[in-house]
């Protein structure tokens, strides 16, 4: 029988690729080898092994859910088979197996190797700077490594281990850190989520699997290469965020924690292009540097700050508001699975929700996290503000997703004038739900059934809120806006009805959700510059260029790039 090659193995020239390849849930062992031979039309004999670069499910009839494999075949009749499929490529008949029947989904497996752009000359005038050791900077700084370029990467925040220690002295004992926190912090605020890995963002290049492929390295699990929703778990992420740090290192890279960068560094030339120079940091030491990357999480409003002072282009952007819901995760699990709930492939559900309003707004689910818990993620004092986490085992009893309402800068007159006003709109409404969970950053709560009908709520029923240190309960009517509090009350019925409870009475709502993204975009053009300071380069999620774990490290690898083209550029100039 053929052996199934390990998913970390190089994809050797001319496998071919079969996909759309569905089984049984429960379905045998030999299943998929037999599938494969079947829509090949080979012998058993004749498949040296195959790797499964993708397993995902269907679930749309509950109780006949079905797995979906795409899968990587090594075979000596590849050049055969390769042949075939290139030359009746255009013909009107599709290419056909031994057996007469139509090779439907195959073709030569694609080349997703990550390929790097630049090495690093003998000599450089300045290393390049990062701001910022989320997903973003890490990965940034980590392909300049790797190219040769020895960043250093400036992090306001602490290592991750002294970092975790300060966020659970917030969810613990009330005490917050400024500076040490969910925002800020080695890992990014990604560090406390649910570690998920998929995105909706277009990557020709496979930047993705580079991603992947690292955090494998690094000691994530090899299925986050080939689950079609990967996630990690917050314990596993502090671990591989250290053993990345230490590759970093080991290629000449420079980490710098508690580094908070207060001024950049502009010169204007003769003909009136700015120029970045360096950075200052709040120790007052400089920095000299001709590229630096800007790679703030979303929360790093005194930054933004600064930027717009010394004139950086930066434009308000849409993103949203609400609250963190919360249900128990065995009615999830049954509205999605039915009676396959349980099943350890399927694991704990997730769901995926939107819904248009008569007022013109959309609501939707943002930042789902099954068997997850409700977390404060304050950066700032005298305010509340929440998101979600879980682990790897995703074994908590809650399930709980943002309920969000979608926002753009019209919205934020009332709080302000220019790109920073998206900025005050938040700290507005996280100032208020401060005050209203009893200014001790408890956050204010209120039950599902009790929200719709307009009445405060005075005790929990069924589901216990997960957010430490507290949930007071009330009447979240006054904790945003009438437009945001009238959308959310359109849409919870209306997801009633896509998964049966979404609205039952003893859901608990906490408030308030509003870091689903930056506010504002730092803006850059082609070829990777802010579009009025060469050699500032913004990135990820603060930069507006990025969502999530998995794209904001793509961008990052994407700007180290434009970073690694930029310095020989300079260096071809010079002589």
């Amino acid at each position: 029988m053929p052996q199934q090659v390990s998913v970390s193995r190089k994809i050797p020239l001319h496998m071919l690729r079969l996909t759309d390849i569905k089984l049984p849930l429960d379905h045998a062992e030999s299943a998929l080898t037999d599938a494969i031979l079947a829509r090949l039309g080979i012998a058993a004999d004749e498949l040296g092994g195959y790797t499964v670069a993708k397993r995902s499910y269907d679930a749309r009839k509950r109780g006949a859910i079905v797995l979906i494999y795409s899968v990587d075949v090594e075979t000596p009749r590849e050049a055969d088979l390769l042949q075939r499929l290139q030359l009746d490529a255009g013909a009107a008949a599709p290419a056909r197996g031994d057996n007469g029947k139509p090779l439907h989904n195959v073709m030569p497996t694609p080349d997703t190797s990550y390929k790097f752009v630049a090495k690093a000359p003998a000599t450089m005038p300045l290393r390049p700077i990062v701001i910022g050791m989320g997903p973003c900077g890490l990965f940034a700084g980590l392909v300049l490594a790797q190219m040769g370029f020895r960043p250093i990467i400036l992090e306001r925040g602490k290592a991750v281990r002294e970092r975790t220690v300060d966020t659970f002295g917030l969810w613990r004992r009330k005490v917050l850190n400024p500076e040490s926190n969910v925002q800020f912090g080695e890992g990014g605020a990604g560090t406390f989520s649910d570690g998920k890995l998929h995105s909706q963002i277009g990557d020709k290049l496979h930047h993705g699997r580079k991603v992947l492929r690292e955090f494998v390295l690094a000691g994530a699990p090899e299925e986050i290469e080939y689950v079609s929703k990967p996630h990690i778990g917050t314990f596993r992420l502090v671990s591989m965020v250290e053993h990345m740090r230490a590759t970093i290192e080991s290629l000449g890279g420079e980490i710098r924690f508690s580094s908070r960068v207060d001024d950049v560094l502009i010169e204007t030339d003769a003909a009136g292009h700015r120029h970045v120079r360096g950075v200052t940091l709040a120790t007052g030491e400089e920095l000299r540097a001709d590229h630096v990357v800007m790679a703030l999480g979303h929360s790093a409003r005194d930054t933004f700050a600064m930027l717009h002072e010394r004139g950086v282009f930066l434009e308000a952007k849409p993103f949203s508001i609400g609250f963190r819901i919360e249900h128990p995760q065995s009615l999830i699990d049954q509205a999605r699975f039915g009676p396959q709930a349980g099943h350890p492939l399927l694991g704990a559900a997730d769901y995926k929700l939107v819904h248009h309003c008569r007022n013109g707004r959309s609501v939707y689910s943002f930042c789902m996290c099954p068997g997850g818990t409700v977390v404060a993620a304050a950066s700032e004092p005298g305010r509340v503000v929440t998101n979600g986490m879980s682990q790897y085992s995703r074994n908590e009893r809650n399930a709980n997703a943002g309920i969000v309402v979608g926002i753009a800068p019209e919205d934020y007159a009332a709080y302000g004038e220019g790109p920073l006003a998206g900025v005050a709109l938040q700290r507005h409404w996280e100032s208020h739900a401060f005050v209203l969970g009893g200014g001790e950053y408890e956050a204010p709560g209120q039950l599902v059934g009790d929200f719709l009908r307009d009445r405060p709520s005075r005790e929990f029923g069924a589901v216990l809120p997960s957010y430490t240190p507290g949930v007071r309960l009330g009447d979240l009517g006054q904790s945003l806006p009438d437009y945001a509090i009238a959308a959310i009350r359109e849409a919870l019925p209306a997801f009633d009805k896509q998964i049966k409870g979404f609205a039952m009475h003893d859901a608990v709502l906490t408030g308030v959700e509003t870091r689903t993204s930056s506010p504002l975009r730092i803006t850059r053009g082609g070829d990777g510059y802010s579009v009025n300071t060469r050699g500032l380069f913004p990135a990820g999620e603060g930069a507006g260029y990025a969502g999530g774990i998995l794209s904001a490290g793509v961008d990052g690898i994407k700007t180290a790039e434009a970073v690694a083209m930029s310095i020989l550029a300079g260096v071809a100039r010079a002589a």
